[in-house]
C-alpha cells in the first residue's frame, strides 16, 4: 500500500483506494507498475486481452469507442501502454505496424476511425483522410522508442506536413503534435516547429494561464455528452505533461507551478481524479476516471511534487 499518515491518507494512498475499487484490470496493472512496485509483465498480459488477430486492438480499450473491432485510436492506446512499461519494440510492435499499414489512408496516415469496418456494418463509406491527432502520437512514440518500420516514413511526412500546416488549431490537435514533436528524430526541427505552435498556444488564448480564472479563457468544443458550458480548457500541464517536453518552454516556472498545484487539488474526495475530458457515456466517464487518475499522478511525480506522497 502506499504511504499514509495517521490522520489522514496521502493522495497517493487515496488514489489507490480508488484504482482498485473502480479500475479495469488493466489500469489497476498499471498503477501497481508505476507506483507501487508491480511487475510490467502482468501490465502487458492485461493488455493482450485487447488485442485483436490483425495486430490492432479493440473491445473498448479506448473507452468512448465501444465494440470489438480494432480501431486507430485504441491502437495508440495500446502502444501507450506499451511505452509506459517500457515494453515498446520486438514482435508485438512489429504486428501493430502492419495493422497500422493496413488501415492507413492514401497519404499514409491513420484515420480516426478504419473505414473497412463502416463499410462492413452497412455505413456509407465516405472518403477518409489521415489526422493527426490519431497518427501524431503514435509517430512519436514509436520514433522515440527507436522502431524501424517502412510504414514511419510516410506517417512522418504527413505529420510534418499537418504540424507546419497548423494556424487554427484545435488544443487536442496541438497535444498530438506536441507528441510528434517529443519523439521525432529531427530535434532542430521539432524545436522550430514548437516554438511556433507555442506562440499560436499563448496568442490564441488557447491555454488557462491563471487557475483561478478559467472562465477568461475561450474553450474548445469537444461535440461530447456533457460538454462543459463554455468549452473545455487546458492547462500547462496537459501540454507539458512531463519537464523534457517541447511544450515545457512555452511557460514560466509560475505558469507552471500554478497549473500542476490545479491538478494536485482537482483530486476528488473518492481519491480519483476527473475523467480529463467529456466522454459520450456514463460507462466511459466511469473507465477514463482510474485512467485520467494514474496519468494525474504520473504527471505530478515527473515534476518533483512531493505532496502526492
Amino acid at each position: 500500500m502506499a504511504a499514509t499518515t495517521a490522520s489522514q491518507p496521502s493522495p497517493l494512498a487515496r488514489a489507490e483506494r480508488f484504482v482498485w475499487l473502480t479500475a479495469r484490470v488493466l489500469e489497476q496493472r498499471r498503477f501497481a507498475h508505476h507506483f507501487t512496485g508491480g511487475g510490467a509483465d502482468a501490465v502487458e498480459t492485461a493488455l493482450t486481452a485487447y488485442r485483436n488477430e490483425d495486430g490492432g486492438y479493440g473491445h473498448g480499450l479506448e473507452p468512448d469507442l465501444r465494440g470489438p473491432v480494432s480501431l486507430p485510436s485504441h491502437t495508440a492506446h495500446a502502444l501507450y501502454v506499451l511505452d509506459s512499461t517500457g515494453r515498446c519494440g520486438g514482435p508485438r510492435v512489429e504486428r501493430v505496424c502492419r495493422y497500422l499499414t493496413l488501415v492507413s489512408t492514401a497519404d499514409g496516415a491513420l484515420p480516426a476511425v478504419d473505414p473497412p469496418e463502416r463499410a462492413a456494418s452497412g455505413s456509407a463509406t465516405p472518403p477518409v483522410r489521415g489526422e493527426l491527432l490519431t497518427t501524431g502520437p503514435v509517430v512519436g512514440l514509436l520514433h522515440r522508442n527507436q522502431v524501424w518500420h517502412a510504414w514511419l516514413f510516410r506517417a512522418t511526412d504527413f505529420c510534418w506536413a499537418a504540424v507546419d500546416a497548423l494556424e487554427k488549431p484545435h488544443p487536442y490537435e496541438v497535444v498530438a503534435a506536441v507528441a510528434f514533436l517529443d519523439g521525432v528524430p529531427d530535434r532542430a526541427r521539432a524545436a522550430g516547429a514548437a516554438d511556433r505552435l507555442g506562440r499560436l498556444v499563448r496568442e490564441r488564448r488557447m491555454v488557462v494561464l491563471d487557475p483561478g480564472r478559467p472562465d477568461a479563457y475561450p474553450g474548445a468544443v469537444t461535440y461530447a455528452v456533457g460538454d462543459p458550458p463554455g468549452g473545455e480548457r487546458l492547462f500547462p500541464h496537459d501540454y507539458a505533461r512531463v519537464p523534457e517536453s517541447v511544450a515545457r518552454r512555452w511557460f514560466t516556472d509560475e505558469e507552471m507551478n500554478g497549473s500542476l498545484g490545479c491538478l494536485a487539488r482537482a483530486q476528488r474526495a473518492d481519491g480519483g481524479w476527473p475523467p480529463g475530458r467529456p466522454a459520450w457515456t456514463p460507462l466511459a466517464t466511469t473507465e477514463r476516471r482510474p485512467m485520467a487518475t494514474i496519468e494525474a499522478l504520473r504527471t505530478l511525480r515527473a515534476y518533483g511534487r512531493e505532496d502526492i506522497d
